[in-house]
């Protein structure tokens, strides 16, 4: 059975968050930059997780955030993680994990080339986040990620959809994979398009296996 682990980000609503426990991802994910159509409010954010199953960790979604902020929201348990989407260095993830021990970090890397990918090897995050750009929705080079055979756990997003998720994990075998827009029709989350992503990844690699 596949294991890769299955992130919809991007969530907002009640809806969603009812969709989320009755599919059971492995995360979801709260998005507070203010620019960002997804913005949740800290008081709303903890209100959905509330609601959410205790099995499915939240994660936190910023942009150059004030560590402290961070910490505690991590603290007061309205996020299980952070992502890190902004300009965050390495005294940020330091600081971080002084403020917030224990808690999981994941920072995302934007991957246009291979230099990009180096940089994304040598993080100290957890868990990175390879991704073609914050909500293009566009795919970069698979082949790029798959030439550089890059040992750190990592989710793969960008561009992900029900129709091309199975393949890329098929290809690049991640940690897990990542999804916001790709489930969503005309900018609101899709509990059709939900469950087919999640079929889709949790069926990737059995036509593989098959054929052993």
């Amino acid at each position: 059975m596949n294991s890769t682990k299955i992130k919809l980000c991007g969530l907002s609503r009640l809806e969603d968050i009812k969709e989320a426990n009755r599919l059971k991802p492995d995360y979801i994910g709260f998005v507070f930059w203010e620019k960002s159509r997804r913005n949740v409010p800290f008081d709303k954010a903890w209100e959905l997780k509330m609601a959410l199953l205790p099995g499915i960790k939240a994660v936190g979604v910023f942009v150059d955030e004030a560590p402290e902020r961070i910490a505690g929201l991590l603290k007061e348990g309205t996020i299980d993680a952070a992502q890190l989407h902004g300009h965050e260095d390495e005294e940020y993830i330091k600081r971080l994990r002084k403020l917030a021990p224990g808690k999981p970090i994941i920072k995302a890397f934007v991957i246009r080339n291979k230099e990009d990918l180096e940089a994304a090897e040598k993080s100290s995050a957890d868990l990175l986040l390879l991704d073609s750009g914050t909500g293009t929705g566009k795919a970069f080079d698979h082949e790029l990620l798959k030439e550089a055979a890059i040992t750190k756990p990592y989710f793969l997003a960008g561009g992900l959809g029900p129709d091309n998720v199975g393949k890329a994990i098929d290809v690049l075998s991640p940690f897990g994979v990542d999804v916001s827009s790709g489930i969503e029709t005309e900018g609101v989350k899709d509990p059709v398009k939900m469950k087919q992503f999640t079929d889709a990844v949790r069926c990737a690699g059995n036509d593989t296996d098959e054929k052993r």
